[in-house]
């Protein structure tokens, strides 16, 4: 569109649109918002992300009980991280230090009242927590990878309907490596062992057809492109050999996603089956995890697919991986609200459950969870049970097909939930755990609330 056209659409003169785009002249609200009709623009794009995820870190840091008493607001925090932002992510720094410390201190007093030797202490931040941090920062996506990929299929002429067997085929023939199924009880537990010196990849023969290809993939991300995945790891972010070793690992998991489902082609059966996950994982025969996975890295400029959250917990409520495009909020430093289909969806294994949520603030989502069993082995095996939760803006929600016959227009029919109970404000939760840090304690004897932390109101 020219200037000359847009001007003509914002009813204003093409030298004052000129003077806004020189930044000479303000862009008022007003203008904004007939800007955002014109070109069909989510205001809420243009809000600094980074701030905001700022702000919500420092809430969340705010609500540790240590800062009881000090009476601090919402409004105290944001108007804090947009005067210092420096200082406000020095004071998340020394939050995470605090935090860590207390963890050594707590594992060294247990190792100690256990007799047992006393190991160095904990790293300043967990490995795992830098390396998500690097993948919300780049949007989970990295077209070197997705590079890569799709030139994978091209030079090992892969098909789709025998994929296991075109890896096997690329492995053997560019680099050298000969695949062999290990039977249980003929090695170690590894579902995957490469041996560099015999140039031999070993893989379990309880991995199901989603696992083999994923594994195969993964390695040839490991031969193939080392050099790329140790730029990536080279991020200045990553402050320890352990996160550096860590990112490269999730790096070749994301080359392996790419390779099981290209994007173009995951992209296309994901708008035509308007995202139905398990029939997605039948299309490219990968897993539900698999799937809602690479769901979240579809955000190609130009083509992107659903901007999605994305969350993994245990049963015990530990976040094992997290990554939000939707602008929902996760807990860093905590477990997650007890309200969202994600903790429901452990009293229905194996099922899909779908939710329209709430946050205080007023933003809306539309998510998906079911669990998914970890493990392999016979009778006697250990298996783990997870759930993942897949969720986006309920602007978004009508693409998916889960979202047919939900009332998203409805705000009574969503589901209240929070960030955490520290940070929630909403006072008539019966699962609170915890007093809000804008909600003092208040201790009534003869009155009992929804909850011990949730009293009710004055009568």
């Amino acid at each position: 569109m020219t200037q000359v056209a847009l001007a003509e659409r914002l009813e204003i003169s093409a030298s004052y649109l000129n003077l806004i785009e020189h930044g000479r002249r303000p862009l008022t609200a007003p203008l904004l918002i007939k800007l955002a009709g014109v070109l069909d623009l989510d205001l809420r794009s243009f809000a600094p992300e980074g701030d905001a995820q700022v702000v919500e870190d420092l809430m969340e840091a705010f609500g540790d009980g240590v800062f009881d008493g000090h009476d601090l607001t919402a409004s105290d925090v944001k108007d804090f991280a947009a005067q210092s932002p420096r200082i406000a992510r020095a004071v998340l720094a020394l939050y995470e230090g605090y935090r860590d410390s207390a963890a050594s201190v707590r594992a060294l007093a247990d190792r100690v009242s256990s007799d047992q030797e006393v190991p160095g202490l904990a790293s300043w931040r967990l490995p795992s927590e830098e390396v998500s941090d690097l993948i919300q920062r780049n949007t989970n996506y990295f077209p070197e990878l997705e590079a890569a990929a799709e030139a994978l299929w091209v030079e090992a002429e892969l098909d789709l309907d025998d994929l296991y067997g075109g890896l096997v085929r690329h492995l053997k023939r560019r680099l050298g490596v000969r695949v062999e199924i290990a039977r249980q009880g003929d090695e170690t537990r590894a579902l995957r062992r490469y041996d560099p010196d015999r140039r031999r990849l070993a893989l379990s023969e309880l991995l199901p057809t989603a696992g083999r290809n994923f594994q195969l993939a993964h390695q040839i991300g490991l031969l193939a492109h080392s050099e790329m995945l140790d730029r990536i790891a080279a991020d200045a972010h990553l402050s320890a050999d352990a996160s550096r070793a860590l990112c490269r690992v999730a790096m070749a998991n994301y080359f392996a996603g790419a390779v099981l489902m290209p994007y173009d082609k995951v992209l296309e059966a994901a708008q035509v089956l308007r995202y139905d996950v398990e029939n997605i994982e039948s299309r490219f025969q990968a897993s539900f995890e698999q799937v809602c996975h690479r769901l979240t890295t579809l955000r190609r400029p130009g083509r992107e697919g659903i901007p999605f959250h994305f969350l993994k917990v245990d049963i015990a409520g530990n976040i094992s991986k997290r990554f939000s495009a939707s602008g929902i909020a996760f807990a860093r430093f905590s477990g997650a609200c007890p309200r969202w289909n994600l903790v429901a969806a452990f009293l229905t294994p194996g099922k899909i459950r779908s939710q329209l949520s709430i946050m205080p603030d007023g933003s809306t989502y539309f998510c998906i969870a079911r669990t998914v069993l970890k493990g392999a082995g016979g009778f006697r095996a250990q298996h783990s049970v997870h759930a993942i939760t897949l969720g986006c803006d309920v602007q978004q929600a009508r693409k998916m097909i889960y979202a047919d016959g939900v009332a998203l227009n409805n705000p009574d029919a969503a589901v209240p939930i929070g960030v955490t109970c520290r940070l929630c404000e909403r006072t008539d939760c019966e699962q609170r755990v915890f007093p809000a840090i804008v909600q003092p304690l208040d201790i009534r004897e003869n009155v009992r609330g929804f909850s011990f932390y949730a009293p009710p109101p004055e009568d």
